[in-house]
């Protein structure tokens, strides 16, 4: 049965099949840039899967964040011995700059094989994730030739607290496609600019999920503003995520983003861990990032933007099965409260940028 161009997964018991399937079905090479990397089944059955094609001669590149990573490089002694090349990025470092240089993070989520397909989004290869709602595109389309390009130059830095920035976040256009990225800075920040630019012109209708709500006040604001002009707004995130002090440091935002219009959703089976953002129902974003002060601001970063109508009408498709499973957010029990949680709240957003 021939595969479709696009398809949008959210489940990773399904996109991992898919996923194997197509690096058994490499030629040329492999690379893989995660976040998170099990040393449990998912992480063997990848490994295992890398391995086998580098003993077959193709070539493997897998570069795995060090704070997300749960193997090390002896996990990949096999995959290295075949010619395979495994890279953790930015080792954490106990006693020098914990706090400013530990939290600057590879959050990307890439896979791409033989120019000819790309997976993204914001699913990483782990165990505990398997029930969690995710949203990883597979792309079989040229754009996997940039994006190529973008894990090599991740590849190249993996290890690299100074560098020239302009280069890794040129933004990428191809076709109807735009790849926009971020590195740790704070000037740059040109996802949270797309963003901006995308809310501003939005006349209808924008829909967010993210894990995580924790933006920083200019994207507040253009989220209350564009709901004041009439613009039917909806942030929908899960009820409880895997991160239970970020869902308590929210509560400072959402109550007044209510009273500006602003729709909140809770997502209840279990965590939602998709990162969408969809304007008036013709441009998307797909991603990696959280919509959050440390994504933006702290983390590398990557999104697909684009226009595509097949992408947009599986986008569409996505947030309908994910709104059958929301709640509203209360905005009479948000003002009830009880004064230590506020309290805590306010004692913790300053850290938001550590979570």
């Amino acid at each position: 049965m021939a595969i479709a161009k696009y398809q949008i997964f959210e489940n990773a018991a399904d996109f991992y099949a898919v996923m194997l399937d197509d690096i058994a079905g490499a030629k040329d090479y492999i690379y893989l840039e995660m976040y998170k990397f099990s040393d449990g089944p998912a992480g063997h059955v990848f490994r295992d899967a890398l391995t086998r094609k580098a003993r077959e001669g193709v070539e493997v590149k897998l570069l795995i964040d060090s704070w997300g990573a749960y193997v090390t490089v002896d996990s990949f002694s096999q995959l290295v011995k075949y010619g395979g090349e495994v890279k953790f990025f930015k080792k954490i470092k106990f006693f020098i700059d914990f706090f400013t240089k530990n939290h600057r993070r590879n959050h990307r989520k890439i896979l791409v094989i033989d120019n000819r397909i790309c997976w993204l989004g914001s699913a990483n290869i782990v165990d505990y994730a398997m029930d969690w709602r995710e949203a990883m595109i597979r792309l079989e389309d040229e754009i996997a030739i940039p994006f190529r390009h973008v894990f090599l130059q991740d590849f190249k830095i993996y290890n690299k607290y100074v560098f020239e920035k302009l280069s890794y976040v040129r933004s990428i256009k191809h076709n109807d496609f735009e790849i926009v990225r971020d590195v740790p800075s704070l000037a740059m920040q040109r996802l949270r600019k797309k963003y901006v630019d995308i809310i501003k012109g939005a006349g209808k209708e924008i829909v967010i999920e993210t894990p995580y709500f924790l933006p920083g006040f200019l994207l507040r604001k253009v989220l209350m503003d564009a709901a004041d002009r009439g613009v039917d707004v909806k942030v929908i995130m899960p009820k409880h995520s895997d991160m239970r002090l970020v869902d308590v440091m929210r509560n400072m935002y959402i109550g007044l983003m209510c009273r500006h219009n602003v729709t909140f959703l809770f997502y209840t089976p279990n965590n939602l861990h998709a990162k969408l953002l969809l304007a008036d129902r013709k441009i998307f974003s797909i991603a990696t990032s959280n919509f959050d002060y440390r994504s933006f601001r702290y983390q590398h970063e990557v999104a697909l933007v684009g226009r595509n109508p097949e992408i947009v009408r599986l986008i569409m498709k996505h947030i309908e099965d994910t709104l059958r499973d929301c709640e509203p957010f209360n905005y009479a029990n948000w003002l009830r409260r009880p004064f230590p949680d506020k309290l805590f709240e306010r004692l913790l957003v300053p850290f938001r940028h550590l979570f």
